[in-house]
């Protein structure tokens, strides 16, 4: 088996974390030494994945370069029916469980600013959530079960999940579920890249680890008018002013405290001329919240507060709340599994604690289904500028791939050695 792509001759990063840890268990029938031969192309299909990103539901190119890839190694991916998603399984013993690995391969509608050999060559088309890597790791874990499936040394079925659209709304978490992706699975697992935590720990945490996230738009009309006479109109600009500073903290006076609720908005547009009072504004942003109840009650309460503060302005308001995911919810017996298996792939040092984050992740879809852990991969750069998703300029220590993969061929078999007892 060779990879479609190569890392161009002399990079450091060809070798660098491909052994094991110190501290680490080997992992089993010599696979070792196969990730060590497959680190360099792995490096090179993300940076040729950050090279030319796709947008959410726009992903058909890299559905397609996955395919191949896990043809090459010789397994058998059917594409999702829109066809920019993949799913796979690696078949072991046929009588065995079923789990399941998930990687979304989503880029970002941002620009990529860096000065790299790999920077996107896409306008506006960014990976600046780490999904190149979440993919090229999970094209190594399938490679790697793959020559253990093909020596009668795997316990049952692993699924690999290539996922579309986790940056939008609707999910494409819901997408892979309708097409059958989570039939007969015990247990699912993904990694997603932490940019706070350095290369070679790997952040874990029962219950829930993300937020919920929800998106709110709020457009307001009114007659229009002249600047001179806001008296004989409905002032927009100052309903919108009302909107976007009093709502958020309004709505948090609605809730516990500690629910952790944020509503934050993104985008507030108004207008086009200095003297013209416009008919029409908008303000559009994100709500999340670390509580499961309090998600399932925030429709009702950001509805109340909206028209409670725009009433007296006399503007007619229309609110467009669309519900995103709940939090992720991280199953016991599933951090148990991460545990041991990241102890195994990297020494205990390995093992970090992480707290709960605000960001929203669509993994939280599938929990609702089967039970399952997200756990952070630390993609820090030693000695490089703070970076945070969603950014630009974000980039990543690329000894998390070989890392990553690790971690996740040790939780694949630990979790069906677990599921056949």
């Amino acid at each position: 088996m060779t990879s479609a792509l190569t890392l161009p001759n002399g990079s450091q990063l060809a070798s660098s974390w491909a052994e094991a840890p110190s501290g680490s268990q080997p992992l089993p029938h010599d696979l070792d030494h196969l990730l060590a031969l497959r680190v360099p192309g792995l490096i090179a299909t993300r940076r040729h994945l950050h090279s030319h990103p796709e947008l959410s539901g726009e992903e058909f190119e890299t559905a397609a370069l996955i395919a191949r890839e896990l043809t090459l190694a010789g397994l058998h991916p059917r594409l999702l029916p829109k066809g920019n998603g993949v799913i796979c399984d690696v078949d072991g013993r046929p009588d065995g469980p079923v789990v399941a690995l998930r990687a979304d391969i989503d880029a970002l509608p941002l620009t990529d600013v860096k000065d790299v050999p790999y920077r996107s060559t896409v306008d506006g088309v960014c990976h600046a959530c780490g999904h190149d890597v979440h993919t090229a790791v999970l094209l190594g874990v399938g490679m790697l079960l793959a020559q253990l499936a093909d020596a009668g040394q795997l316990d049952g079925r692993v699924r690999l999940i290539f996922q579309p659209a986790e940056e939008i709304l609707p999910c494409g978490s819901l997408e892979v579920i309708e097409a059958g992706g989570l039939e007969d699975v015990v247990q699912i697992f993904a990694l997603h890249c932490d940019p706070n935590q350095p290369v070679g720990r790997v952040g874990l945490r029962v219950g829930p680890i993300t937020a919920a996230a929800d998106n709110v738009t709020v457009k307001l009309t009114g007659p229009g008018g002249h600047t001179a006479r806001p008296h004989l109109t409905v002032d927009l600009v100052d309903a919108l002013g009302r909107l976007v500073t009093e709502v958020p903290a309004l709505v948090n006076r609605r809730v516990p405290a500690n629910s952790g609720l944020l509503l934050v908005f993104g985008h507030a547009s108004a207008g086009t001329r200095y003297n013209v009072i416009p008919s029409e504004a908008c303000a559009a942003g994100t709500l999340r919240v670390m509580d499961r109840d309090t998600w399932e009650r925030a429709p009702e309460i950001v509805a109340q507060v909206v028209r409670d503060v725009i009433a007296p302005t006399g503007a007619t308001v229309d609110l467009e709340y669309l519900r995103g995911r709940p939090p992720v919810s991280n199953d016991a017996r599933a951090i148990g599994v991460l545990t041991a298996a990241t102890a195994a792939a990297l020494g205990p040092e390995g093992i970090a604690e992480t707290p709960q984050s605000m960001g929203g992740e669509d993994f939280s879809w599938y929990l609702e289904h089967v039970p399952g852990a997200l756990a952070r991969l630390g993609v820090g750069r030693a000695g490089g500028p703070a970076m945070d998703l969603h950014r630009a300029s974000f980039d990543v220590d690329e000894r998390a791939i070989p890392v990553g993969v690790r971690v996740m061929v040790q939780t694949a078999l630990r979790a069906l050695a677990a599921a056949v007892r």
